[in-house]
This record gives structure tokens, sequence and C-alpha cells, in this order.
């Protein structure tokens, strides 16, 4: 189980109850996930239209936003950018919302590529600093090897 704090952008921006049906803009590069927040354990069945499809995400992903804990339930795969109706629903008589986020692994991915940039950019540093350092080194012993001969 991994939980994140709101602050990483992933909390549902649209949220929608039980049996409502949603127009979700999914853009395939972005793949925003299916959330859900309750105080109990519920069963849920969720439908898309057109060809995208619903997948489950490999570990369970919790995050913290507005008083409430939502739980990634769910990804969209869609094969073109658009409009796609989705509904969920629960048996269970029990307080469900459910909400259209970004997706975990993607924000993951992102930060992940972002500690990429920041390690290559700090060896890319030390090199040049070595680098001067080098040049510094050698054309200072030239410069006193000159004045030590004509000296």
């Amino acid at each position: 189980m991994n939980g994140v704090g709101a602050g990483s952008g992933l909390a549902p921006r649209q949220t929608f109850a039980s049996g409502e049906k949603i127009t979700v803009t999914v853009d395939p590069s972005a793949r925003p996930g299916v959330y859900l927040a309750s105080d109990t354990a519920v069963t849920y069945d969720c439908s898309i239209s057109g060809d995208a499809k619903l997948a489950k995400p490999s570990e369970r992903r919790l995050i913290e936003a507005e008083a409430a804990v939502w739980e990634q339930i769910l990804v969209i795969n869609a094969p073109a950018k658009g409009d796609y109706e989705l509904t969920c629903v629960n048996d269970e008589q029990a307080t469900v919302r459910y909400g259209i986020g970004r997706d975990f692994s993607s924000v993951v991915a992102g930060v992940a590529d972002g500690m990429i940039i920041m390690v290559a950019l700090a060896g890319a540093g030390l090199l040049i600093a070595v680098a001067g350092t080098i040049i510094v080194i050698v054309r200072r012993s030239g410069a006193r090897k000159r004045l030590a001969v004509s000296g």
C-alpha cells in the first residue's frame, strides 16, 4: 500500500456518485485514473463507452485530499483522445464517491524523470568543474616553467 499527500496533484478533480453517468475527456498520454472514496469496503462495477478500456492498477494506491482518502481503483486506457461516458455503481448502502484524477504511475514516472535529469545536471556540473581545475593547473604549471627558464 502506498500513500501520497494531496500536493502531488493526483487527487480527483471531477467527482460523481454511484450510478451517475459522467463524461470524461481522455488523453491517452495522460492515462487518467478512477478513484473511490468510502468509509467502508464496497464492491464496485465501472463501465466506459467506446473503445476505451478500464484496467486495475498493479498496486493499491491511496491519496489523502479534502478530508477523504481516495483509492485508485482503475486506469482508463483509451485508443484516441476524446470524450467517453463513465459509470460506476456499488451494491452496498454506503456513502461512496468516485472521482477522476491523474494516474499514480504517470506522476511517479514524471518524478523519476526529474530525478534523473537532476543527477545528470549535477554530474555535468562536476565534470565541468574538474575539467576547469585541470586546465588552470596545467596553464599555471606552464607559466611557472616559462618564468623559471627566463628568470
